[in-house]
């Protein structure tokens, strides 16, 4: 897989990023709270949103293989 470097993101850009409402992204995340953790404020930290890629696979707009 090629090197990939996540940046800080808030909910809404996530749920942008695999095209759904902020609604159904918080379903998608939460059998995943724990492994993710606790957001900064508004925003998930790289490492949170790379430990999403890898909960939820990658957003479509990302063609990493």
């Amino acid at each position: 897989m090629e090197e990939f470097i996540a940046t800080p993101m808030s909910l809404s850009e996530l749920a942008t990023a695999y095209d759904v409402s902020t609604k159904i992204m918080n379903k998608w995340l939460d059998p995943h709270r724990k492994e993710i953790g606790k957001r900064i404020g508004l925003l998930y930290t790289p490492k949170q949103v790379h430990k999403i890629y890898e909960c939820l696979g990658y957003p479509p707009y990302l063609d990493i293989k």
